[in-house]
């Protein structure tokens, strides 16, 4: 079996494994610990195990987009402090198991223009947002512009997501 696909089987046992949270009295506290993983390492995002709760409770979209911002937002300090005080032990991991060093010195480069637009277009989009958590750590970016790109960033994603859920969404 080809590298790139046992990564992708992996992968998809993950993706599974976190929709399986979402059939359980602990699908919320899931929620909070994906979200926090994710900001640093986890590969799959919190958005999965979001709708699928979502979809089962939609009245409740917004506590769940509430839990992701929370866990999410913890987790960036997480990341921040990977790169800040543990970068010189830990880089070798990420670079071999979690992101590849070129894309991290691409983000670098984005912190170098402006990091709060930076962080605040990963944390809305589904770029790697702890790529950018780590680096502000190793950039040593101010954890305000940490905090409050990663508070509007998140919240506006995880807010839509609850919002198309809320209005849009089903109850099986």
């Amino acid at each position: 079996m080809e590298p790139n696909s046992a990564k992708r089987g992996m992968v998809r046992r993950l993706y599974d494994w976190v929709l399986s949270w979402a059939n359980t009295p602990y699908g919320t506290p899931a929620l909070f610990i994906l979200s926090f993983l994710e900001s640093s390492f986890f590969p799959i995002p919190p958005d999965v195990l979001q709708v699928a709760l979502s979809a089962g409770k939609p009245r409740r979209a917004f506590w769940y987009a509430t839990v992701s911002l929370a866990g999410s937002v913890m987790g960036a300090f997480l990341g921040f402090l990977i790169g800040y005080a543990f970068w010189a032990v830990t880089q070798d991991f990420f670079f071999n198991y979690v992101f590849h060093e070129d894309v991290f010195r691409k983000v670098e480069g984005y912190y170098d223009d402006n990091a709060f637009l930076a962080i605040f277009t990963a944390a809305f989009t589904p770029i790697p947002y702890k790529i950018f958590t780590i680096a502000a750590g190793v950039c040593q970016i101010s954890l305000w512009t940490l905090l409050i790109a990663s508070i509007f960033g998140r919240g506006t994603r995880f807010y839509l997501v609850a919002a198309i859920m809320f209005f849009f969404g089903f109850n099986p």
